[in-house]
């Protein structure tokens, strides 16, 4: 897919100088032409699977439900207000992760995946906020946008999904084909479809600080090197068995005092813990993989690609890829950072790269988180 210019004439700079994070922009034929990259059929079979996280959200009446797939079926067509919200379509379909790559103006490190709604008309979510930035792009039908800048957070009670109690509109946009809203964190909105049609949500993550802090911790544990025992030779008689002595706080918070991680340690957490696929993330290695000099033979042609499931970074000199973390070398980086950056690397880079690296990129293949170009 050719560069697309998404922005409305804005370039990234400009759009993350005057937007991002900061106010909603409306783009009129972001992508001229949009057409859906799959059909109803396509995307309902995609919730029957079990792979693919899905979700339902009906609105019959004046009641709210949802339900979580897999579907074995879902509600007809004809049906009015229903939407079924299907996440990670960039990781099954070739077109939709092409379409994302479009987004890496964004680091991969806050990019999150590419979400499809359908929804019949009257179909929605309800007025609500997110706490991530999202790019909403109307791929099929119009879709009827209220947006606001809403202080009030009260929701209404006893319902399945977080719907805003007290939603004031500021703006109403209809979003026809190949049109584009942004709205940045902790903006109100609320999506009705006019008709039929799918949106298609580009989103980002936005880990909360408790998170983060949670999984280093859980982290940290598998380093800590505290030698010796807690030991109390000047111990006397007490009167108070019961109580916590302040001498044996004072050795126990002087030994803790000692954990304290380094940049590395925080980079090499970070790296691991976004690269991480996700729990319904699984890989399809080859049926026949090729032997090493086969595949250092044949990559040295057609060069490599990663797969669209896997999620690769680095930071300094550490590489990380799907969840794990090595440290590579000047040489090394030379052929590992633009397989990150571009996603694939070409004859002459593979052909190039050292033994260690081609024989890193086989053990790839043999996984299914890179193929052959």
């Amino acid at each position: 897919m050719k560069k697309l210019p998404l922005l409305g004439g804005l370039t990234p700079q400009q759009f993350l100088r005057d937007y991002w994070h900061k106010k909603p922009l409306l783009i009129r034929q972001a992508i001229p032409g949009f057409t859906p990259l799959l059909s109803r059929e396509a995307l309902w079979e995609m919730t029957t699977r079990d792979d693919v996280e899905s979700r339902l959200v009906t609105h019959f009446g004046s009641r709210w439900q949802i339900q979580h797939g897999p579907f074995a079926q879902l509600p007809a067509a004809t049906k009015k207000r229903w939407t079924t919200l299907v996440q990670g379509v960039n990781l099954h379909h070739d077109g939709a992760d092409q379409l994302m790559q479009q987004f890496r103006f964004i680091p991969d490190a806050r990019l999150d995946d590419l979400m499809i709604s359908y929804a019949t008309d009257g179909g929605g979510v309800g007025p609500h906020f997110d706490a991530y930035d999202v790019f909403l792009l109307q791929a099929h039908g119009k879709r009827l946008w209220r947006i606001g800048a809403n202080t009030d957070r009260t929701l209404v009670e006893g319902m399945p999904l977080k719907i805003l109690k007290n939603f004031t509109p500021e703006q109403e946009f209809i979003l026809e084909p190949g049109d584009m809203l942004y709205l940045p964190p902790q903006f109100a909105h609320d999506g009705i479809a006019v008709g039929e049609c799918m949106t298609y949500s580009v989103g980002f993550r936005t880990p909360s600080f408790q998170e983060l802090g949670e999984g280093f911790l859980h982290f940290m544990a598998e380093s800590v090197d505290l030698p010796g025992h807690y030991a109390d030779p000047e111990l006397e008689a007490t009167r108070r068995p019961a109580e916590i002595g302040s001498a044996m706080l004072a050795q126990v918070a002087a030994q803790l005092d000692k954990i304290r991680p380094s940049k590395d340690d925080v980079a090499i957490f970070l790296g691991e813990y976004l690269s991480e696929p996700k729990p319904t993330v699984f890989f399809d290695p080859p049926e026949r993989p090729l032997s090493l000099a086969r595949f250092i033979q044949t990559a040295g042609k057609r060069g490599v690609a990663l797969s669209r499931k896997t999620r690769m970074m680095y930071a300094g000199r550490h590489v990380f890829i799907n969840g794990e973390s090595f440290v590579a070398g000047r040489a090394d980086r030379a052929a590992l950072v633009p397989l990150a950056d571009l996603r694939r690397l070409d004859a002459a880079g593979v052909a190039a790269a050292s033994p260690d690296v081609q024989e890193t990129l086989h053990a790839w293949y043999q996984d299914g988180w890179l193929q052959l170009a």
